[in-house]
């Protein structure tokens, strides 16, 4: 079931290829998509689908129970474990969309708008989907087959966005966003069933099942954990305050995780099953951690350091000036998730390395910190809020760091030495992208102008310096075009 060169460099950046590939395209789609929206609806219609989606989000943890991970983290997993695991998240679908379906009411009261009953039901359709997908998806990244996300994520993502436009433009409102997420899904999952080869057997073990829990348990509650801490902001922004606060909030927060999830949805797909057929090499598995870490922060770093720099430029463009509230929030979240590399390469290692009982007391120490942050500093203001998540950003990942100091002899300060570099170069390219805000120009003449100057200072500085990342990624390159060419 192993792919024998599941290790190697080169197919490594091929899966990593393909994967940042899809989250380019697809990333791309949705941000027009985003600001077609953001121009024909208002900020509290976006606010009240958030509110919705919350619950969506925490439910799909469940559907996933940590099995998915279990059925990548385990060297031989065959199709009876695949089978197993399907059925049982078909029928533990069916169980959390009744359960929804009957709360429904009970969330609309909650926050006071009763029409979001119907949108919960509707919304919560998705869960049912979710229930197949995440098992291909598991079988897709289980054989480092990224290319079948790239057709079918794309396919999705495109009908599914002029859908949602043609309704948005004809007056539908928030179920224009609402249906935007089942045809996305539904398209993803067909798309899936008959590309990927894989199908489900008539064949079920309870044996095989607890074995995959014993696992995939420790992932569940931790991703729960995670998950849940990560949208109690937003459902306290909801609550406390108002949905276009909260619209605000997630607009600035949009711009840099739509950076982020291209590089690091794509290191973390490929990254975690690769180091997992290592996971008995230790050197080995520090080796490719290393790599990873330098090379996704020497990616990322410069995007969105770039961001912010344009940030009031880029959302009076792309989403015209009634949006401009969402700037602080930008900036704010464009430094808390430049670190992402540091969170998804440790916390990939230790997965990889079956240690998920570890990974759960990380996510509990984490989130107690992270709460009593969080509830000191949400009832001064919904910008407080947000500068407290970076604050817990960066005690997370000293924590995140911490058991590979023994695991695999790395510790925080070497990991912090890896990617200085690449941080203080992005650094200093960002101040002199700046440099353009002193020269009198349209807004979307200063963005091109930074895009162009930020690059060509960026990759000639890089080349100059002999910066290890660049070399690494030239080689690399180098190496996927022979390879191509060959095929």
């Amino acid at each position: 079931m192993k792919n024998k060169n599941a290790t190697s460099g080169t197919n490594i950046v091929r899966n990593m290829f393909w994967r940042f590939s899809e989250r380019l395209a697809v990333r791309f789609v949705q941000l027009a998509l985003t600001i077609i929206l953001a121009r024909l609806l208002e900020p509290n219609v976006y606010g009240s689908v958030a509110l919705v989606t919350v619950f969506i989000t925490i439910l799909n943890v469940f559907i996933d129970s940590g099995l998915g991970g279990a059925l990548i983290q385990k060297k031989n997993s065959d199709d009876l474990d695949f089978s197993t695991v399907f059925y049982f998240n078909i029928f533990f679908c069916l169980v959390l969309y009744a359960l929804l379906f009957f709360a429904a009411p009970l969330i609309a009261s909650f926050y006071k708008q009763p029409e979001l009953t119907p949108v919960v039901r509707v919304v919560g359709i998705t869960l049912l989907i979710s229930g197949i997908k995440n098992i291909q998806h598991a079988y897709v990244s289980k054989h480092m087959l990224f290319k079948k996300f790239f057709f079918a994520t794309l396919t999705g993502t495109i009908v599914s966005t002029i859908v949602s436009i043609v309704m948005a433009y004809y007056g539908f409102g928030v179920w224009a966003l609402i249906t935007q997420h089942l045809v996305n899904a539904f398209i993803d999952t067909i798309f899936l069933w008959f590309t990927v080869k894989w199908r489900p057997k008539l064949m079920f073990s309870f044996f095989r099942l607890k074995g995959l829990f014993s696992y995939g348990w420790k992932m569940l509650v931790s991703s729960l954990i995670n998950t849940v801490y990560n949208e109690l902001r937003q459902l306290l922004i909801g609550k406390i305050y108002t949905t276009s606060d909260l619209a605000f909030y997630n607009r600035g927060r949009a711009l840099p995780k739509l950076v982020v999830a291209n590089v690091d949805s794509a290191l973390n797909s490929v990254l975690f099953p690769a180091l997992s057929s290592v996971q008995d090499r230790s050197e080995r598995l520090k080796q490719m951690m290393r790599r990873s870490m330098k090379t996704s922060t020497y990616i990322l770093a410069p995007l969105l350091f770039g961001l912010a720099v344009c940030g009031e430029d880029v959302i009076r463009v792309l989403y015209t000036d009634k949006w401009l509230p969402a700037v602080p929030y930008l900036y704010i979240f464009c430094a808390s998730l430049v670190f992402t590399p540091i969170h998804t390469s440790n916390l990939s290692a230790i997965k990889a390395s079956g240690r998920s009982d570890l990974f759960l007391k990380l996510e509990i120490a984490k989130k107690t910190v992270g709460l009593i942050i969080l509830f000191a500093t949400i009832r001064i203001s919904v910008l407080v809020l947000a500068l407290s998540g970076l604050v817990t950003n960066i005690v997370f990942q000293i924590i995140n760091s911490w058991p590979n100091r023994k695991l695999l002899n790395y510790t925080y300060g070497e990991q912090i030495k890896d990617i200085i570099p690449n941080l203080l170069l992005a650094a200093v390219m960002a101040g002199v992208v700046y440099c353009l805000h002193f020269i009198p120009m349209p807004s979307i003449l200063r963005i091109v102008c930074s895009i162009i100057l930020g690059a060509a200072f960026y990759i000639s500085a890089s080349k100059l310096l002999k910066l290890e990342s660049y070399t690494y990624m030239i080689e690399m390159i180098k190496s996927f075009k022979k390879e191509f060419k060959k095929r």
